[in-house]
This record gives structure tokens, C-alpha cells and sequence, in this order.
């Protein structure tokens, strides 16, 4: 499985592996019943704490993403639908505050993004 820290970002190690390991369950890239790297193999492979591991997978498991069955590995959950139309639903907001905020700084008006969006979504 590829993840890919960035050491340089303001984001903590470990929410940048949930969020990679997230995007690919929603994605569909990882699958129910799929077995994540251990925590000490993918601690190898990026260089990093197998602490800072261990809690971007502790934390998956509380959001329902994955389970952990001791001495076996932790695998992707069972697909809880709605969590995962939540997640999506998330990206995309994140998506549009991003769109909103550089239409904003290029001096747009509030009006005039609406209109842009509207006029998106007719083309679509």
C-alpha cells in the first residue's frame, strides 16, 4: 500500500496516513476484509514511529474504518454506507470552501460565485 508523508506539512503524520488510508477505502481501492500493513512494516517503510502508526490505525478503527483482531493484522471494515457517503459528502465541502476561498482572494464576489457554480452545474 502507498502512502506518502509529507515531513514539510503542517498536517501531523498520522492524520495524513487516516487520510490516505480513508481516501483509498472510499475509493474503493481498499476493500472490506482487506489487511492493512502492520503497524512496525509500515513504520519501516516510511521511516517514521511505529507510535505515529499505531495511532492513525487506533483512530481508524474508533471512525468505524477498520477493525483489529489481535494477533492477526487490522483489515478494512465492513462498508457502513452512510459513513462512507459522509466522508465523501466531507471531500467534496472541503473542495467547494477551497473553490469558494480562491474565488474570494481573486476579488470575486459572493454573487459572482454562486452564479459560476450555477452555470457549472448546468453544463454537467
Amino acid at each position: 500500500m502507498k502512502i506518502i508523508i509529507n515531513s514539510s506539512s503542517m498536517v501531523p503524520i498520522y492524520e495524513q496516513i487516516m487520510e490516505q488510508i480513508k481516501a483509498k477505502i472510499v475509493s474503493g481501492e481498499l476493500k472490506e476484509n482487506d489487511v492493512l500493513p502492520s503497524v512496525r512494516t509500515l513504520a519501516k517503510e516510511q521511516k517514521i514511529s511505529a507510535l505515529t502508526v499505531k495511532k492513525a490505525y487506533d483512530n481508524l478503527e474508533q471512525e468505524g474504518f477498520t477493525v483489529t483482531v489481535h494477533g492477526k493484522g487490522t483489515f478494512v471494515a465492513a462498508a457502513n454506507t452512510e459513513k462512507m457517503k459522509e466522508e465523501q459528502r466531507r471531500e467534496v465541502e472541503l473542495d467547494l470552501e477551497k473553490a469558494i476561498q480562491k474565488g474570494r482572494s481573486c476579488g470575486l464576489e459572493d454573487e459572482e460565485i454562486r452564479e459560476l457554480f450555477e452555470l457549472i452545474m448546468e453544463d454537467q
